[in-house]
């Protein structure tokens, strides 16, 4: 797909500098002369320029916020300039009058402000503010929270069960009871725009905005391969047989830890059998109607988000530019 990359989260060619998570010396000789900024995450929101929200704010590496962080700091990588990028955690610190409910709501738009940081910045969510951050801002951005989230649930050698430790600076757990090794993990999910003709497939899960609909999705399972998994999913979710399929784009999604297979699907059939343990409907849109649903003009569609592979898709659907 000609237009693959320009997906939210493809890629802004950062230098993750490998070589340097293993070399902790050379690492602290450079933090040492000021090359390093960190990034500054809370229970998984970004640190960003308030009311904007359009970029990530940059610490200074002996910010005294840093040392708030209740887990090693993560390497991201390395900016053109020389300059070494981390990202902090301070998720142990509570502010007050958190709204817990909005917090875990498909729509958190609230921020939270840190005292000991200038009053223009707050920590937002990502899916809110993806499509206003840069390219290179976006996957430093998606790179941090997967990594950090990462850790959150891993704590815990999944050989033995002892508490493991943090090294490779911040991509890799080492258990020191039976040594075992761990490593973040992605998880592959295919993502399909389905058509018939002038038609899409789209498909809705509960608890979703009323009228949001989006393409179909679901978790490449072990030993299936990519074309395989399309077909699966479509068929499970809506009783829809794919013929070919062809893969189009893929970007990181770090809701929490996912690697989005976007692919192109052929329907064979368009009676549509939904399982409701699976999705809670499924409908087939025109271009005409789609088209209004992106210029809000839909009364009874609304597309998927902007920013999300899906949108990404649809939308390139619509110009004829899927090649």
């Amino acid at each position: 797909m000609k237009y693959a990359e320009q997906v939210t989260f493809g890629g802004s060619g950062l230098d993750r500098a490998a070589e340097l998570r293993k070399t902790p010396k050379a690492l602290a000789e450079i933090v040492a002369r000021g090359k390093a900024q960190s990034l500054l995450l809370w229970r998984g929101k970004l640190l960003c320029n308030s009311p904007a929200h359009d970029r990530l704010v940059r610490l200074q590496s002996d910010h005294p916020v840093l040392s708030q962080s209740d887990v090693p700091p993560v390497f991201l990588g390395r900016e053109d300039d020389g300059v070494l990028v981390f990202a902090h955690d301070i998720s142990n610190w509570m502010p007050e009058g958190v709204d817990a409910a909005a917090l875990n709501s498909f729509l958190d738009k609230t921020e939270q402000q840190h005292p000991d940081l200038p009053q223009d910045t707050g920590f937002v969510e990502l899916r809110q503010n993806m499509v206003r951050l840069s390219a290179r801002d976006a996957e430093l951005a998606a790179t941090a929270k997967a990594v950090l989230g990462w850790h959150k649930t891993h704590r815990f050698c999944a050989r033995c069960g002892h508490e493991s430790n943090v090294i490779s600076a911040g991509w890799q757990r080492t258990c020191p009871s039976c040594g075992g090794h761990h490593f973040p993990r992605t998880d592959p999910v295919v993502i399909m725009l389905i058509t018939s003709g002038g038609k899409t497939l789209l498909g809705r899960s509960p608890g979703w905005p009323t009228g949001m609909y989006s393409c179909l999705a679901g978790f490449i399972a072990p030993g299936e391969s990519i074309e395989a998994a399309v077909r699966r999913e479509v068929y499970e979710e809506s009783g829809i047989i794919v013929g070919h399929v062809s893969y189009l784009s893929s970007p990181p999604w770090a809701f929490p830890a996912s690697l989005m297979l976007g692919c192109h699907g052929e329907a064979l059939n368009e009676e549509i059998n939904t399982d409701p343990d699976e999705i809670e409907d499924a409908i087939w849109v025109s271009k005409s109607e789609l088209m209004s649903a992106f210029a809000g003009e839909n009364p009874v569609l609304l597309p998927a988000r902007k920013g999300s592979i899906a949108n990404f898709l649809l939308r390139n659907w619509l110009a004829d530019t899927l090649d």
